[in-house]
């Protein structure tokens, strides 16, 4: 590369993330040939339009990748062409969700999403988004005792409330999503019942977590979580959806489709389907249950008690150390996790009393049961004080066993 600071930069940012323990449970590695794809000769492609219906010329070849990507996506999740569409163009998360309440949800109705301090998503009616700006939500959270949904109570909400449309999604909620439960709460209502699996999207994939796509209207997902492929997202709708979610996303949000995004989407939606990444799937959960059982030996009170999925939420404010300072304490030490909101945090999001954990990105470097109770030991002694530096280097010893890909 000839500019020599961003290749600098690069380096930099490469020999950070070999040299840490990547737990932020949004983050993932993707394959070589992801990457090869992102850099493809497709960046240089604009395709304004649909498959069959752009804009500019030169598109055939372009149709032919999308087209690909979108029998991919259906083939993955094992979804009939004659009931449901898939839109392979959002470019990333935020923008899909806002697309489907734009198409579906006449301004000034109300949505009901997860509140963001009980591990919903900003993007799911909150206030300092677009999505609460331009739509009433109708906020549901956790039962206090259990930590977890109480699908009753929500089923009261959505009667009393009778939002236009029901979001089952989130970012910090470390159990088993009960769909047919949440088509009952969305049916109480009347109301259209969408599910954003962003985060479970590759453990739907591989059965090890229940699939939305019998009791839903619409589901969107973005691809660089559990799935392990680009910065982009995807959004499947029944098919008397379609039109108006299609239309929304172009022209209605966007231009040109990222090319070279969707043929990398392609590609890592190939290796969702294989039998490895099955395996890889169950190993992220079994990764993650028992690091959380293993910071629990160590007296750290793990949110609702456990995991069902790849990630789950520690209460450091218990023992005296906010959210904010155990991150910082934690990437001195050579550990990458975020700070977060608990469930009825008596603190602010910008130093909550919790951090996230997930290990989808370990497991893809190769770790497994064994490494997750080494990694729980090196986080119970950051956090309880011991060097950071001496930490950091027995990590950067650990780590060197386990490539990138």
């Amino acid at each position: 590369m000839k500019d020599r600071i961003v290749s600098q930069l690069i380096a930099k940012e490469e020999k950070r993330q070999k040299s840490v323990l990547n737990l932020i449970a949004s983050e993932n590695y993707v394959s070589p040939d992801v990457r090869e794809a992102l850099s493809s000769i497709y960046v240089n492609k604009y395709a304004e339009g649909y498959p069959k219906a752009r804009y500019y010329g030169g598109n055939d070849i372009v149709d032919e990748v999308e087209m690909l990507a979108q029998m991919r996506a259906l083939s993955l999740f094992k979804l009939s062409p004659l009931e449901w569409n898939v839109n392979v163009q959002p470019y990333s998360g935020s923008p899909a969700n806002l697309a489907i309440y734009l198409a579906l949800v006449p301004a000034g109705g109300k949505i009901m999403g997860m509140k963001l301090d009980m591990g919903g998503h900003l993007t799911h009616g909150h206030r300092v988004s677009a999505t609460g700006i331009l739509w009433e939500q109708i906020p549901y959270g956790v039962d206090k005792k259990t930590e977890r949904l109480n699908y009753t109570h929500l089923k009261s909400l959505a009667k009393i409330e009778k939002p236009k449309l029901v979001v089952a999604g989130f970012t910090a909620y470390s159990r088993k999503i009960d769909f047919k439960k949440f088509r009952l709460v969305a049916n109480a209502a009347r109301a259209l019942l969408v599910v954003d699996m962003s985060h479970i999207a590759g453990l739907v994939a591989a059965g090890v977590h229940s699939s939305p796509f019998q009791y839903a209207d619409v589901v969107m997902t973005t691809m660089h979580k559990t799935l392990r492929g680009p910065r982009a997202a995807l959004i499947f709708s029944r098919n008397k959806f379609s039109k108006a979610i299609n239309r929304t996303i172009f022209p209605g949000l966007q231009g040109g489709p990222h090319m070279h995004t969707i043929t990398a989407s392609a590609i890592a939606l190939s290796e969702a389907s294989s039998l490895e990444f099955k395996k890889y799937a169950k190993q992220v959960v079994k990764n993650a249950q028992v690091l959380s059982g293993e910071l629990k030996k160590y007296g750290w009170r793990i949110i609702s008690g456990g995991t069902d999925n790849h990630l789950f939420l520690v209460d450091t404010h218990k023992r005296g150390i906010s959210g904010k300072k155990a991150e910082t304490m934690l990437e001195k030490a050579g550990i990458v996790v975020n700070k977060n909101t608990i469930p009825f945090d008596t603190e602010g999001p910008r130093d909550p009393s919790g951090i996230r954990i997930g290990t989808a990105a370990l497991t893809t470097r190769g770790m497994k049961e064994k490494d997750m109770k080494r990694i729980a030991g090196f986080i119970h002694a950051a956090l309880k004080g011991s060097s950071p530096a001496k930490i950091a280097r027995d990590v950067q010893a650990f780590v060197k066993e386990f490539p990138l890909p």
